[in-house]
């Protein structure tokens, strides 16, 4: 499967990253590099390195439970080309997320970021577009349903970016999930009804 293999890549590339601080250094998004010596690579590259053991376990654990449901949705709606789009998807969606921070930081050589929750981010809304009564379980126990999820998450990126007082690109994680619900939409327009049909029984 796609997103195993996504998994495997990331945790090896995120290990070997760890041991190479100068590698690290070559593969984190930083949007004066891109902008001012051209090193487009970061933009994907980026997304499959991590600051730490927990950055990395957070995104690829949420992403191992949306990513494996997400990618049986693709083999059933596009068969014959169900892997590649899917993993398209999947890259499309590191780089979409970033592209605000590029253009608001390209002047800043100081700017740094690095993590798949962009493209995280963009599975679990393209989930929640298919499964938005199916709870999701906040550190283990506490469930809320799919939809409701998504409100919070987006209010909580954008406060987060506006205060802009830790060094995750809570940004990343809003624009990867605009992504993750425009592209289902065009792939697939019908998840709509499918989508407000469940709320609306979920609500009777």
């Amino acid at each position: 499967m796609v997103s195993i293999l996504l998994i495997a890549v990331t945790i090896i590339i995120s290990l070997a990253a760890w041991q190479k601080p100068d590698w690290m250094g070559k593969m984190l998004m930083n949007p004066y590099r891109i902008q001012h010596r051209n090193e487009y690579w970061r933009f994907i590259s980026s997304g499959f390195i991590h600051a730490d053991f927990t950055h990395l376990f957070f995104n690829l654990f949420s992403f191992f439970f949306f990513g494996v449901q997400l990618e049986r949705i693709f083999n059933q709606l596009f068969p014959s080309v169900a892997s590649e789009l899917y993993l398209v998807f999947y890259l499309l969606a590191i780089l979409v997320a970033d592209l605000p921070t590029y253009f608001k930081q390209k002047n800043n050589p100081n700017y740094n970021s690095l993590g798949a929750s962009g493209a995280v981010s963009a599975v679990i809304f393209a989930g929640i577009l298919f499964f938005p009564t199916e709870k999701i379980y906040l550190f283990g126990f506490f469930g809320i349903p799919g939809f409701i999820y998504a409100g919070l998450f987006t209010w909580y990126s954008v406060e987060m970016d506006k205060r802009s007082r830790d060094f995750v690109n809570h940004s990343a994680h809003l624009y990867g999930a605009l992504f993750g619900l425009v592209a289902m939409t065009i792939l697939y327009p019908q998840v709509w009804i499918s989508f407000v049909e469940q709320i609306t029984a979920m609500l009777r």
